[in-house]
């Protein structure tokens, strides 16, 4: 380089690249890793649930093939889809195969959603809290975000109303069976008029069931899309139910907008792993899910009531919280005046994590909110936590 050459700076990132928040829950993650910390934080499955046998069983018998290792179709693997439509129909909701895009999880599902139907700008509707990573993924998407609050338990259902007519969303995205971050469910009747807000005000509801299977206590609620079948598109995935490593989920399309996921899924990755859409369509159809999903019904129903027990000692008089249904998590709010953000570091200095509820949250913030997952431990290990959890609060005073 001669001295005359000038040094010209590098582009910057994208603003849209520079409005999403990194993840407090990725990073708390890598805070708790020392082993003797018990942590409530992250809305991991419990690791000695899964079928470790009947997953290899399921390699074992696609891997007698190499098709299983080439290129497929973008859509995913037919065998897949179908049993998905087929558990669909049978929960009432007539799906068939073609309806179905596989994703590289339902995290990818949202982003394809994004990419199809979100242009700089475009106004979508959350609830309020929200699920995190959907709030970081409309951010890249350059979304405005607009939270519609809950009253109590119970969505606003007249705030989404207003809310709908002043901004002309192009989609409202909920998780409506045991939510993340709260583990609130809609009833069916707010479920009936989220549908009909839908229709005579012209958005459609993107609807995210990871947890939908995972049903402890109370009846089953039916599919929005059963409720207004022209504008719902539902994201599901098998990483509650078989293991989040298999990255497997899937988007349930409408007929207008398949052909613009289907490209979006193209630009993204071509398609998601062939050997483990083969593995978990075999592993499917082997008789071994369906087993290993009553089990893990069955405990986690164990370690949701230990924790619900345990709460009375380990918050702060005056503290409340939710009894979900089914799901992961407990959703609690400390007494007025105090900041769970400020408490996660004593609770940290004993050994014990949970996440603030603040970063949940597209406008103003609910400070006293945090967010306790269950899944994680057994029923005794949760007691353990939780009498960690209310040292903490009685040291800080």
């Amino acid at each position: 380089m001669s001295p005359s050459t000038s040094i010209v700076a590098l582009p910057g990132r994208s603003a849209r690249a520079g409005s999403a928040k990194t993840s407090p829950v990725r990073e708390l993650l890598a805070l708790t890793e020392r082993p003797e910390v018990i942590s409530f934080a992250g809305g991991l499955p419990a690791p000695e649930l899964f079928d470790l046998d009947g997953i290899r069983a399921a390699y074992d018998e696609v891997l007698r093939t190499p098709a299983v290792l080439q290129y497929s179709t973008s859509e995913g693997n037919h065998a897949l889809r179908e049993e998905v439509a087929r558990q669909y129909t049978a929960d009432g909701l007539p799906t068939a195969a073609s309806d179905l895009i596989v994703t590289t999880g339902s995290q990818q599902g949202l982003g394809l959603l994004s990419t199809a139907l979100l242009d700089p700008g475009d106004a979508i509707l959350v609830e309020e809290p929200c699920y995190l990573a959907a709030l970081q993924t409309f951010a890249l998407a350059g979304a405005r975000v607009i939270g519609v609050p809950y009253t109590g338990d119970e969505l606003d259902l007249d705030a989404l109303e207003r809310l709908a007519a002043e901004h002309g969303p192009r989609f409202f995205y909920t998780v409506p069976t045991f939510q993340n971050p709260t583990g609130r469910t809609h009833d069916l009747a707010a479920r009936e008029r989220i549908a009909d807000a839908a229709q005579r005000h012209g958005f459609r509801i993107v609807e995210d069931e990871p947890y939908r299977q995972l049903r402890y206590s109370g009846a089953p609620l039916p599919s929005l899309a059963t409720l207004a079948p022209d504008h719902v598109l539902s994201l599901g995935s098998f990483s509650k139910v078989i293991a989040p490593g298999l990255r497997i989920g899937w988007v349930r399309t409408t007929a207008d907008i398949r052909p613009t996921v289907t490209i979006a899924k193209q630009a993204a990755d071509l398609h998601t792993s062939t050997i483990d859409q083969a593995a978990a369509a075999q592993y499917l159809t082997s008789g071994r899910a369906s087993h290993a999903l009553d089990r893990i019904r069955g405990a986690y129903a164990a370690r949701r009531d230990a924790m619900l027990d345990a709460l009375p000692q380990a918050l702060p008089a005056g503290s409340e919280w939710n009894r979900p249904d089914g799901g992961m998590f407990v959703w609690a709010r400390l007494p007025e005046g105090m900041d769970a953000t400020a408490a996660l570091a004593t609770a940290l200095s004993h050994d014990v994590a949970f996440v603030p509820g603040s970063p949940f949250f597209a406008g103003p913030a609910d400070v006293r909110a945090l967010r306790l997952s269950f899944t994680t431990y057994s029923p005794e290990r949760i007691r353990i936590g939780l009498s960690r959890l209310g040292a903490a609060f009685s040291s800080a005073g």
